[in-house]
């Protein structure tokens, strides 16, 4: 495979079918990924210090929908959860109705700049103050003075969780600095920041999004075994066995036994470069990433990086020499920047070709790439690729006159994503390439815990999977942008799942949105702690 700046227009069918192969994935290449995946699974497990961290969360239970917490003395119903990870924080109000629902009032609170780059006293004030405002302005339930509220933290920044309401901060991202902070128990100093300002509110419970997602949609659906983030960023958080968290030898934890949720940290998945099928497109990425050679699998599936791996692939042939193959050799400010296009408008495109209707039903090939005739597309096809390039036009920054159907048909190939190149070779390509693999490799994660947790087994060497008579559902709660609004992604995460496990079992997972994990989950975290404790 050339490199992208050495791409050549000589032999234009070769090129397009040679990056075309180079983002396939077979069912052995599936196989391995999966394999390498329990292998990195079983090293987090057993030492610290690997890249898929493996992060025991010391939660030991997932809720079943009928918790409102009336049930156990002592333990109320309405939690609070505070939510940190960005621009805003996030105060909610959460109470459990015992029948699967909940109520949840909730505010947003601005962090600026200098919060984030002050001193962390003065951070983790502001965020015992928010709580404060909001008790006092938001909240719906009547709190007794005196009483303690039980609050569960959400915070989105690399953390070693020592215990349910204690963990290390690692480092800041996403533009936060605080002084201070890094090396400090997160649960002490917001509990600090409370005690000082003497307010009656205690936080119990700290979790990442992942987790929560797992316990809302446990909450929500009456259980759950995988939580799992598939938007700007990925990650998976499963129930687990605590025998196999050998790292965990000669704790309390192991003691106990039973089971507890693990935080994979799964974006670090193969950060050796040894089985995920690396492109100059994506060569091209990491290089100029701010992490180089860290979060591979992040980078393969993630929101934030799949625009830019589809830029890299437009810019190579819009730059293809002697004759370029895309805009007539035009760009654009857009294009030309670093992270230019976003995920967003690769969705748009996508949607473009789909139409309102959103099926694939009675789609025709379009003429062979040599061939391109706009006068003698059958009408659908003319339809489809006129929408696209509408959003070409719309989000590229070109003139209106500067795009032809031709163009717009080399941004999207292979919706129908069984089609072959030489079949449609020139719709539907460069778009839906990126987000196939993507979604692909997200379904390598989902297959893995299931292996993982003895829920699959692989296919014999005939390929032929063992009969499996259970029938019982096998609960994934999700969230994030790809998964929700990605068009056809589910689809293709399954088509991978059932490639790995089989049609019998991938008929019995149950794939669903996680409701506001962030939120939720942090009050439900909350209150597994309380019953972690009384259980004790």
């Amino acid at each position: 495979m050339p490199s992208i700046h050495a791409l050549s227009a000589q032999e234009p069918q070769r090129l397009f079918d040679d990056i075309d192969r180079s983002f396939q994935l077979s069912s052995q290449d599936l196989v391995g990924l999966t394999k390498a995946f329990l292998h990195e699974i079983s090293l987090g497990l057993a030492s610290y210090g690997q890249p898929m961290a493996m992060i025991p969360t010391f939660v030991t239970g997932v809720p079943d929908g009928t918790e409102t917490g009336k049930l156990i003395v002592a333990i109320p119903r309405t939690f609070l959860a505070l939510d940190l990870g960005g621009t805003n924080l996030r105060v909610c109000e959460v109470a459990l109705n015992g029948d699967k629902t909940f109520s949840l009032r909730q505010q947003k609170y601005k962090v600026s700049d200098s919060l984030k780059t002050g001193e962390a006293t003065v951070l983790f004030d502001y965020l015992a103050d928010s709580v404060d405002a909001f008790l006092t302005t938001h909240a719906a339930s009547a709190y007794s003075y005196g009483s303690d509220v039980h609050l569960g933290l959400t915070f989105s920044f690399p953390v070693e969780q020592t215990a349910l309401n204690a963990g290390t901060i690692l480092t800041w991202t996403k533009g936060f600095s605080a002084k201070n902070a890094i090396g400090n128990d997160v649960v002490r100093l917001l509990q600090d920041a409370f005690d000082r300002k003497h307010m009656h509110v205690k936080c119990v419970a700290l979790v990442n999004d992942t987790v929560g997602a797992l316990l809302s949609r446990a909450y929500t659906t009456g259980g759950c075994v995988l939580g799992a983030i598939f938007g700007t960023g990925t990650n998976g958080a499963y129930v687990e066995e605590v025998a196999k968290i050998t790292k965990l030898s000669n704790s309390m934890a192991a003691v106990k036994g039973g089971h507890m949720v693990v935080n994979t940290e799964w974006g670090a998945f193969n950060n050796c470069r040894s089985h995920l099928p690396f492109t100059p497109f994506d060569n091209a990425l990491d290089r100029l990433s701010i992490n180089p050679s860290y979060q591979a699998f992040e980078k393969f599936i993630s929101g934030m990086y799949l625009g830019e791996i589809t830029r890299n692939i437009l810019i190579s042939l819009i730059d293809a020499s002697p004759i370029p193959l895309l805009f007539s050799g035009k760009s654009t400010p857009m294009l030309n920047k670093h992270y230019g296009l976003d995920t967003s408008v690769m969705s748009q495109i996508e949607e473009a070709w789909e139409g309102p209707n959103r099926s694939l039903s009675g789609d025709q090939p379009a003429p062979e790439f040599a061939k391109f005739d706009a006068t003698t597309l059958p009408p659908n096809i003319g339809n489809k690729l006129e929408r696209i390039r509408l959003v070409v036009f719309k989000q590229f920054g070109f003139q209106d006159s500067e795009v032809t159907l031709k163009d717009a048909a080399v941004c999207l190939l292979s919706l129908l994503f069984s089609a072959t190149y030489t079949e449609y070779q020139i719709v539907r390509w460069a778009c839906s390439l990126v987000a196939r693999r993507a979604a692909l490799l997200s379904g390598v994660a989902v297959a893995t815990i299931l292996f993982q947790t003895g829920r699959a087994s692989f296919a014999d060497k005939d390929g032929k999977f063992s009969n499996c008579t259970d029938t019982t559902r096998i609960g994934v709660g999700v969230d994030g942008s790809l998964i929700e609004h990605y068009p056809n992604y589910e689809r293709i995460l399954r088509e991978s799942l059932c490639s790995l496990v089989g049609k019998e079992v991938e008929k019995r997972v149950d794939i669903g949105m996680a409701k506001d994990g962030s939120g939720v989950g942090a009050a439900l975290c909350a209150l597994q702690a309380l019953k972690q404790r009384k259980s004790s």
